[in-house]
């Protein structure tokens, strides 16, 4: 997992760039055009190397000093830069688009626990793909595309995911513990999806190794 002494920056600014993104979805009416254009925040984030929580968490394991510290700043500078596009956006007076997200938020709470935490296995399973696809893949377009549909699929298979989900939460006019709850079962199924397939190809990958070696 990378380190920087900009971390809680870097964080911030890619809390705004998921933010954008998430009001352009909440602005289109055609959810196809919406979930590939909210992909741009994820395009920004990778190409500039800023920290996102659902991009780095699927590398806390296995666990090297300062990980769980870096993870956690760049959750704080993420919902802080979701926050700062949130309240910004309430001074514009566009407030279908407000409603919007107030209404769709609403909505994932309805959901019960477990139902939400499958969904954000999902999503971190998604995000998991993109990032590392992004990182390792050799050819340009193929990587990109791998990204763009990774974001597609997750917003259209309704996916939780934690971050682009706070955007709604502090749209939204009331701001209950409930959304608290649901906003940490999502951290937390984002986390199980996206580790769980990072160690599962990492196990293959030294299987792999081992095999070559024995042919």
């Amino acid at each position: 997992m990378t380190h920087s002494k900009n971390a809680l920056l870097k964080s911030i600014v890619s809390g705004i760039y998921i933010g954008i993104a998430g009001l352009v979805y909440l602005s289109v009416d055609n959810q196809i055009i919406g979930a590939l254009l909210f992909s741009f925040g994820l395009l920004v984030i990778v190409n500039r190397g800023y920290f996102l929580y659902t991009g780095k968490v699927g590398y806390l394991l296995p666990y090297s000093k300062g990980n769980l510290r870096i993870l956690l700043v760049t959750l704080l500078g993420n919902m802080m830069g979701i926050a700062l596009i949130a309240y910004l956006f309430k001074l514009t007076g566009n407030q279908s688009v407000v409603t919007l997200g107030n209404d769709l938020f609403s909505l994932k709470i309805d959901h019960t626990w477990i139902e939400t935490l499958a969904l954000s296995i999902f999503c971190g399973m998604m995000m998991y793909i993109a990032v590392d696809s992004y990182a390792s893949v050799k050819y340009d377009l193929a990587k990109v595309l791998i990204l763009i549909f990774s974001v597609m699929i997750f917003i259209l298979a309704k996916f939780e995911h934690s971050i682009a989900n706070m955007l709604y939460f502090f749209l939204s006019e009331t701001l209950t513990w409930k959304g608290v709850l649901y906003l940490l079962i999502m951290i937390f199924g984002n986390a199980i999806g996206a580790i769980s397939l990072n160690l599962i190809e990492k196990r293959l990958s030294k299987k792999e190794q081992v095999d070559s070696i024995a042919s």
